[in-house]
């Protein structure tokens, strides 16, 4: 696997595709610069060397068409500041505009590119269009998890066109590397938790998952699913009743890989969705018709809290309840805990997708765990166990 410490860039251009899909408020204010801050290293790796940068990423969905507030040129203050370095900018990000700018680029400056979906052929792959993102560099650096599981121009056909010279960046390689603690060389005992409302969105990932892990942890929604399956009552909690013989079957795949499979035994039930609803703990098979399950019970948390201390490599992915509501955010922010108290016992414990990612940055996790994915779809199409195209063509 060739990453940039493969490279000295000394008097080169590194194109750089990033992922500055970032949140702005109505002002365009960067409400959260992590994705910038975890690219910095890689940025600044190449202009260490004596080498310019050139960045090229998306911003939001502007569906080929110019939309000036999804503008990467709002964002270029922000980089600025988090890299050290003043950031040109590029009001296109090919064509005569762009050429002119990075052939204006001078050793140890930054170039930031304008929104690659201003043009239809970002997301199409096309490659023409690749070729000509291609002329900006004269190495390809990939440092964007995020759309890594995308075959668009800049994330995957653009490697084409350096065929030996292209690397993955620190944060893709600490992505690739962090999965691959989990999926192939996790020390054991491995524990996969598995959160969230549906079961249907995470069949793959749990097919996937079983040949790989000594305790699979199923909290959440898709837990009322499992146990309705096995003639629990479940009251009015979210539930796929198609999917019932899915997850029956899941069990019994489980049972037969010596996998074991720990369900809620109780759970924190409401009379209705909301945070002010009336609440007892109740057996996650007797919940009363017109109540809920939103939330993991005390003697459930005592089981995942065991099982948790015990593992050497830890995988969450999804809460255990509906943590946005203060009421409900208990058992999430329990299992939060565990996961740092065996973190700081050495194991090695990776959160990613989404709503988990939401939880342990909302709740001051993201520093305790040892890896938060950036990726969402992109981390969970890696648990699915497919090559994700962005990285393939950099080992191609």
């Amino acid at each position: 696997m060739k990453t940039i410490d493969d490279y000295n860039f000394e008097g080169k251009k590194a194109l750089i595709r990033v992922d500055f899909n970032v949140p702005l408020d109505g002002d365009f204010n960067v409400t959260d610069t992590s994705r910038i801050e975890a690219a910095k290293p890689t940025i600044l790796k190449v202009l260490e060397d004596g080498g310019s940068a050139v960045l090229m990423s998306h911003l939001g969905r502007p569906k080929g068409k110019v939309n000036p507030d999804m503008s990467l040129s709002h964002i270029v203050e922000t980089v600025s500041e988090i890299i050290g370095v003043e950031v040109k900018f590029a009001e296109d990000c090919v064509g005569k505009v762009a050429e002119d700018a990075v052939a204006k680029l001078e050793d140890g400056e930054v170039l930031l590119l304008e929104n690659l979906r201003f043009h239809d052929e970002e997301e199409a792959g096309d490659e023409a269009f690749s070729e000509a993102l291609a002329k900006h560099g004269d190495v390809y650096v990939n440092d964007a998890f995020g759309t890594a599981h995308r075959a668009h121009a800049s994330t995957t056909i653009v490697a084409q066109f350096f065929p030996n010279n292209k690397c993955f960046g620190y944060l893709l390689a600490k992505e690739i590397d962090a999965i691959a603690k989990v999926m192939q060389t996790g020390e054991k005992p491995v524990t996969a938790i598995l959160g969230g409302a549906k079961v249907s969105s995470k069949i793959t990932i749990i097919e996937n998952i079983l040949d790989k892990v000594d305790n699979l942890i199923i909290g959440g929604g898709m837990t009322y699913t499992f146990i309705k399956a096995q003639g629990g009552n479940v009251g009015d909690s979210i539930c796929e009743d198609d999917k019932m013989e899915l997850a029956l079957d899941i069990l019994k795949q489980a049972k037969a890989k010596n996998v074991n499979v720990y369900l809620p035994v109780d759970v924190l039930a409401a009379d209705d969705f909301n945070n002010n609803a009336n609440t007892q703990f109740v057996d996650v098979d007797k919940i009363p018709d017109g109540w809920q399950g939103l939330d993991a019970g005390p003697k459930t948390l005592e089981i995942f809290h065991q099982v948790i201390l015990g593992s050497k490599t830890i995988l969450w992915n999804g809460p255990v309840g509906v943590f946005e509501m203060e009421s409900f955010a208990k058992g999430t922010i329990a299992v939060g805990n565990y996961i740092d108290e065996a973190t700081q016992k050495g194991a090695f414990s990776l959160v990613g997708g989404g709503d988990s990612v939401a939880a342990v940055k909302q709740f001051g996790f993201d520093e305790k765990v040892s890896y938060v994915s950036t990726g969402g779809g992109a981390m969970l199409e890696s648990l699915e166990g497919r090559t994700l195209p962005g990285i393939a063509a950099i080992l191609d």
